[in-house]
């Protein structure tokens, strides 16, 4: 199995000022660049300092928090990463909310024609190896969701050895919009944002565990708008915005 990386991290930086004053920071899944983005500068137009957002998969992002990332939030794409930081008492657990679905997709290309054949496995088959198969790593949920799917529709022994592994979900876009492969399994949120790609296929959400995005506050975070903040991702008026991103409410 090839090995291909793309790193899309925002490097971590506090802002200076008095501690009440200091925007919160958050460390949020690769998938939710725009939408989050859009979050934070919908915050910030009510009064409020704009949060600062680091991006990444949630594996890298729970790591950092595991090294003491002087961080507020950690909005994961999936429950794991968020239930390993509650294993080590690292989230304040009244705050977590699971408040974001999404659908796991095949993208191609924008002038690609390829269409993704469900059934048989066979022909499946011979379309996701007829070149380089872009997913995450398998450390990272849309790695995980992708492996999970191929392995359930019956395909993943034959399809793995075309699998060319990148560092999130963000990278396994570019990687397609780059042609570097004329697939790859993303987020559908991740192939809207992208005018580069097309959707070519939709796995059935029964191939795979639910996707979904819980958010919680760190059990370090002394910032008082990072709960405020927090409040207004799960709010009606925050959920709204990812919906228009092509999230699904919870």
């Amino acid at each position: 199995m090839r090995y291909l990386t793309c790193a899309l991290i925002v490097p971590l930086a506090l802002p200076g000022g008095a501690q009440a004053q200091r925007p919160p920071l958050v460390l949020a899944a690769a998938s939710l660049q725009e939408s989050m983005t859009a979050a934070a500068d919908a915050w910030a137009k009510q009064g409020h300092a704009k949060p600062t957002i680091s991006f990444a998969a949630s594996s890298a992002l729970a790591r950092q928090v595991e090294a003491g990332a002087p961080a507020d939030l950690f909005v994961s794409a999936d429950e794991d990463w968020m239930n390993a930081l509650a294993k080590k008492n690292l989230i304040v657990g009244t705050t977590r909310v699971t408040f974001l679905g999404n659908r796991l997709v095949v993208a191609a290309p924008a002038g690609s024609t390829v269409r993704i054949p469900v059934r048989p496995p066979a022909a499946l088959v011979r379309v996701l190896t007829a070149g380089p198969l872009a997913m995450a790593d398998t450390a990272v949920p849309a790695g995980k969701y992708g492996q999970a799917a191929l392995e359930k529709l019956g395909v993943w022994t034959q399809v793995s050895p075309k699998v060319v592994r990148a560092e999130n979900v963000r990278a396994t876009l570019a990687l397609i919009e780059r042609g570097a492969a004329p697939l790859g399994i993303v987020y559908a949120t991740d192939a809207k944002a992208s005018a580069k790609v097309r959707i070519a296929g939709v796995f059935s959400e029964n191939t795979h565990p639910a996707i979904t995005y819980p958010v919680a506050r760190l059990k370090a975070s002394t910032n008082p708008e990072a709960e405020a903040f927090r409040r207004f991702l799960v709010s009606r008026a925050g959920k709204a915005i990812f919906v228009r991103y092509g999230f699904s409410a919870r």
